[in-house]
This record gives C-alpha cells, structure tokens and sequence, in this order.
C-alpha cells in the first residue's frame, strides 16, 4: 500500500484546493445552490470518497497534520463568542428571547433522541449527540469541531456521523419547513398584513448597505481574535490544573463574549464584519480539511441506526415547530414564517432558514417580524447555546451513561 503523510503546509494547500473545487462545482448544480450545501463539504466530500477507494481497495492511505484544523476551529468558534451580544439580545425584545428559549429546548429534545435510539441500538450514547443538535441545530462546523471531542471520549466514528448528518439536515430542513408552514396558514386561516409588506420592502432596501472594510478595522479583528485565543487558552489550561474540564474552544469562547459585552458597555465599536469575515474563512479551510480526511467507511456499521436517528429527528422537529415553534411565537402569520425558519436552522443552517422564510413570503405575504427574529437567534446566539448544552450533555453521558 502506498502511504503519504502531508504536512501542514500541504494539508493547507490540499484544504484549500478542495475548497475552489468544490465552490466551482456548486456553481455549475442547481441542487447544491438550492439546499446550500457549504462548497467545503462538496469538495472535501469528494476527496474522502477517492480515500474510501483507496481504503476498500487496500492501494493508497494519506494522513494529515491537524494541528492547523485545531487553530481554525479556534478562530470560528471564536466568532462565536463575538456575536453574542447582550445589548442586542435585549434590543430584539421578548420575542428574540422566546425564540431562542424555544430553540434551546428543541436541542435538548434532540439530544434526548439522538442519545436514546443510539442506546437502543448498542452503540456509544455518545453517538446520539453525533446526530443530534451538534450537527443539526450546530451544523457542519460545530459537527467538526465537536466531533473529535466525541471521539477522544470513545465514540468511534463520531465525526464521520456528525457531517454526514449536518449534510442530510441541509436538505431536510429546506424540504419541510414550507409545508409546515403552509398547513399552519391555511389551518388557522393566515394572512400578511399590507403593513408588513410596506415595512419589509423599507427593511429590505435599508439592509442593502454594507459598511466598507478597512485595513485598519482588519488589524484590530485580529487583535480581539488572537486575544481571546490566547486568553482563553490559559483559562482552559488553568481550569483543567483544578479538575475541570471543558473543551479548548469553550475558553476563547468565553473571552471574546467578555470582550463584546465590555466594548458594547463602553458603547465601543466592534470591528465585527471584519471578524465575521476572518471566521468564515477560518470556517471553510476547517471543513475543508475535516471532511477531505473523513473516514466513510466507519459509517458502513451504523448506516441503519444513523438513517432511524435521522428520520425521527426531522420528524421531531416538524411537530416541535408545529405544536410548539408556533404557540410560544403567537399563533399569527408571523410565527408561521418563523416556523418555517425554524425548521431550516434546527436541521439546518441559517441560511437554509432564510431561504425557507423567502421562498414561503414571496407567495404568502411579507413578515417583519420573523425576518428580525430568526436570523438574529440563528446566526447570532443558537451557537453558543447550543455549545453549552451539548458539553453539558457530554459530561452528563460521561457521568451515567459510560
């Protein structure tokens, strides 16, 4: 067998061939535009499929440095922490806070299922987590960072598991939250209010504005972001020299939300597109090299407990959203677009809920309200949530269930 161990250099070099692979190979299909497939896991995807050949084949096997993938998992997560803002948490008012707290019960919801059929079948409970809200409600990014987490705890194939079923969230997500908003509509006999449609096209055009990027702005998006690295490090190290331990993420996490809410106290500037910037470049390279290096054939064992999993997880969050997604939002046209959303970032992304939002308006009428209150917990503060509750839930499975 003919084995190569790429160093980082080339790991990167490799990472980021695949990325323009895979953006060249998402303009040119209709579906992976339709479902926003990240152009990372298209390329990354392919080239773990040429290392199933090779393993099954028993011809070629690669290895790749990963002390790089570490550092932009850091950054990305990072960003995470910069986004959650308390001030405008508060500004987006009771129902930003409802949704978030319903967003955040979902999750519980779906670790409960993801670790319950998981040990039906006799496997690792941990395995539930696999394809629970790390890479539904997380996504393909938390699904990467956590998954060697998973591992390091004894669950074989974790990671492999988490993209695999951020991927079949993507689609999932979009192909049902129109139909469950559209029976909410007509169920309840809905309807957008002319209002609304004036008030969004006012929104819309408002939004069109981007602030212009500077070097300097740039410079100081790499000051907070290697800070809040560094420092939270040393907490990490720190926390672990007393007994406790957290994952190496959870520590720049925490310094950068510090670092956003003092700034946001002295009513200082973040340089926060620039930062935003830096973590979704840092994003893509990380999935680019987590997928690319995925090991497939580790899913041959749980392919019928993986499609179970998956199957009652998109039918978990069609009657959350439904019966619960709705209610708490109040029961309008509203929160029937927000259900739609819903369905989108809990299977899927945000972006996903916004082209589920988009598609259903067009049709059905504008919605101010849902299209300030689902990117904003989405793309702003379900992360950090989500990245408490699943730690939780990890030393919590440690604890009883191993």
């Amino acid at each position: 067998m003919f084995e190569y161990n790429f160093n980082m250099a080339l790991t990167l070099a490799l990472a980021l061939v695949l990325l323009l692979l895979g953006r060249w190979i998402k303009s040119k299909v209709a579906f992976f535009q339709k479902y926003f497939i990240p152009a990372p896991v298209i390329g990354g995807l392919l080239f773990s499929i040429f290392l199933l050949v090779g393993n099954s084949t028993n011809t070629f096997s690669f290895t790749f440095d990963a002390n790089l993938k570490t550092l932009l998992m850091l950054v990305f997560f990072t960003t995470v922490g910069f986004a959650a803002s308390f001030r405008t948490l508060a500004k987006g008012g009771v129902q930003v806070v409802t949704f978030l707290i319903g967003a955040s019960i979902l999750i519980i919801f779906q670790n409960i299922v993801g670790v319950s059929i998981a040990s039906l079948f006799g496997l690792n409970p941990l395995i539930g987590l696999a394809a629970g809200s790390v890479p539904l409600s997380g996504g393909h990014g938390t699904s990467g960072a956590f998954g060697p987490i998973l591992e390091a705890a004894g669950a074989t194939g974790a990671t492999t598991v988490a993209i695999a079923s951020a991927t079949f969230g993507l689609v999932a997500g979009c192909m049902i939250g129109g139909p469950v908003a559209r029976r909410l509509m007509l169920k309840n006999k809905l309807k957008s209010s002319e209002a609304g449609k004036v008030e969004f096209a006012m929104e819309a055009k408002k939004d069109k504005g981007l602030k212009e990027l500077s070097e300097e702005n740039t410079f100081r998006a790499l000051v907070f972001m290697i800070l809040s690295v560094g420092l939270g490090g040393i907490i990490i190290e720190l926390l672990g020299k007393i007994g406790i331990t957290l994952p190496n993420f959870t520590g720049p996490v925490m310094v950068a939300a510090l670092l956003r809410n003092i700034m946001d106290k002295m009513n200082k500037e973040m340089p926060t597109e620039e930062i935003f910037i830096i973590g979704n470049i840092a994003l893509s390279l990380f999935l680019s090299m987590s997928l690319m290096s995925m090991k497939l054939w580790e899913l041959a064992s749980l392919a019928v407990p993986l499609v179970v999993i998956l199957l009652t997880q998109t039918l978990l969050v069609a009657i959350f959203v439904y019966f619960v997604t709705f209610r708490i939002m109040g029961r309008d046209y509203d929160a029937a677009v927000m259900c739609a959303g819903h369905c989108g970032f809990g299977l899927g992304a945000t972006p996903n809920a916004m082209a589920n939002m988009e598609a259903f308006t067009s049709v059905n009428g504008a919605s101010v309200r849902a299209f300030f209150v689902v990117p904003m917990v989405g793309a702003l503060f379900i992360d950090f949530t989500n990245a408490i509750l699943i730690t939780t839930f990890i030393e919590l499975i440690k604890k009883f269930l191993l």
